[in-house]
C-alpha cells in the first residue's frame, strides 16, 4: 500500500512540475509566440497600382505561388494611388503578425524624398521579407543619330552646343533616374523631355523629335528587333537575356552606374516575428529559383532575384542613400510638390 501511495505521489509531482513547462509550450504556439501554424487564414498581399502593368503582373505570380507554397489563400488587393503610397501607408498601418503584404517598389526608396509629408520610412517602418526581381532599363536612340555605342553616345552629347534630348517616363521614375545617374556620371548634359508613359516616348525617339529615352527593356524590345530602335547600354548588373548582345553600363565603363535599376520585392509592417519573416522569404526564394517563375519574369524584362531578410534590408538601405543623394543633388521635385 505504501508503495502504491509513494508511486502516484511521484507521479503527481512530476505532473506539476511539468505543468509550468506545457504552458509555456501553449503560449509558444499563440500568436504573438513562435507562430508555429502560421499561416492559419488568408494572408493580403496589397499593390500599389491598378490591375494589368508589370507590378500586377509580378504581385499575381507571387501571390497564386505563394499559397501554394503556404497552403492558405494570398488575396491580391490593388490600391492604386499617389505613386504608390495608398497600398503602402495601409500595410506599415497594419499588424505585424505577416497576413497583411506589401508588392513593393523603387518608389519605397524615391517617395520620401520627393513626397516628405505622404511616404513613408522604407527602413523603419516596413519588415523586408524578399527581393524578388530587377528590372533593369535600357538606353535606345534612333538609329539616324551617328552613334553605336555609349563612348560615341558621350562623345556627341559632349560635341553639341545644344544638349541632346531624352524622353522620360514620368518623374523620378526609373529612366529618368537613370538618366540623371548618367548624366553626372559622364559629365554630360541632356535635355529632359516629359512623357505620360513610354510609347508616347518611343515614337518621339523613332520619328526624330527626342533623340534618346531610358525605358524598360520590354517596353522597346520590339522596335529595337524591328529596327526602328538602337540599343546603346542596359542599366542592369548584368546583361539581360533578352538583349544578350547589347553591354551593361559597367561593361561600356561607367562602373559607378551598376545596377541603377527599378526593382520588386516583398515587404510587411515592422515588427513582424522572425519566425513569420523566415517562412515567408524562403518560400519565395523556392519560387524565385523555379524555372517556369524565372522564365515568366525574364520573358517580361524582369531578373528573378530572390533573397533573405537581411540581405534585402541591406539593398533597400543602400538604394535609399543612393537616390536620396541623387535627388537633393538634382532637386528633383514629386508632382505636384
Amino acid at each position: 500500500m505504501e508503495t502504491t501511495v509513494s508511486s502516484r505521489s511521484r507521479r503527481i509531482r512530476r505532473l506539476l512540475i511539468s505543468l509550468p513547462v506545457l504552458a509555456a509550450g501553449a503560449v509558444l504556439m499563440q500568436p504573438g509566440g513562435a507562430h508555429a501554424g502560421y499561416p492559419d487564414k488568408p494572408i493580403k498581399l496589397l499593390i500599389g497600382f491598378p490591375p494589368g502593368g508589370s507590378t500586377d503582373m509580378i504581385g499575381r505570380v507571387v501571390g497564386e505561388r505563394l499559397s501554394k507554397a503556404l497552403g492558405q489563400p494570398v488575396v491580391i488587393e490593388n490600391q492604386g494611388g499617389a505613386n504608390g503610397m495608398l497600398a503602402a501607408n495601409a500595410v506599415a498601418a497594419a499588424a505585424p503578425d505577416g497576413y497583411t503584404l506589401l508588392l513593393t517598389s523603387m518608389g519605397m526608396t524615391t517617395n520620401p524624398y520627393l513626397y516628405t509629408k505622404a511616404a513613408r520610412d522604407p527602413v523603419r517602418d516596413f519588415t523586408p521579407i524578399s527581393l524578388l526581381a530587377n528590372v533593369p532599363n535600357v538606353i535606345v536612340v534612333n538609329p539616324k543619330l551617328p552613334v553605336r555605342n555609349l563612348d560615341e553616345l558621350l562623345r556627341l552629347a559632349r560635341s553639341r552646343t545644344t544638349p541632346l534630348t531624352s524622353g522620360t517616363t514620368g518623374q523620378a521614375a526609373p529612366g529618368h533616374l537613370a538618366t540623371e545617374l548618367l548624366q553626372r556620371a559622364a559629365n554630360v548634359k541632356f535635355s529632359f523631355v516629359p512623357y505620360k508613359g513610354s510609347a508616347p516616348a518611343l515614337n518621339d525617339v523613332m520619328a526624330g523629335y527626342v533623340d534618346m529615352s531610358l525605358p524598360t527593356i520590354v517596353a522597346a524590345l520590339p522596335s529595337i528587333r524591328a529596327g526602328k530602335l538602337r540599343a546603346i547600354a542596359v542599366t542592369g548588373a548584368v546583361r539581360s537575356n533578352l538583349l544578350p548582345d547589347v553591354p551593361t553600363l559597367a561593361e561600356a565603363g561607367l562602373k559607378d552606374l551598376s545596377g541603377s535599376s527599378g526593382w520588386y520585392g516583398l515587404v510587411g509592417p515592422a515588427k513582424m516575428s522572425r519566425e513569420v519573416i523566415e517562412r515567408l522569404s524562403q518560400a519565395v526564394v523556392k519560387i524565385m529559383n523555379s524555372s517556369d517563375v524565372r522564365e515568366r519574369f525574364q520573358s517580361n524584362g524582369a531578373d528573378p532575384v530572390g533573397s533573405n531578410s537581411d540581405e534585402m534590408a541591406a539593398f533597400v538601405a543602400q538604394d535609399y542613400r543612393r537616390w536620396g543623394e541623387l535627388i537633393r543633388a538634382a532637386n528633383i521635385k514629386g508632382e505636384g510638390q
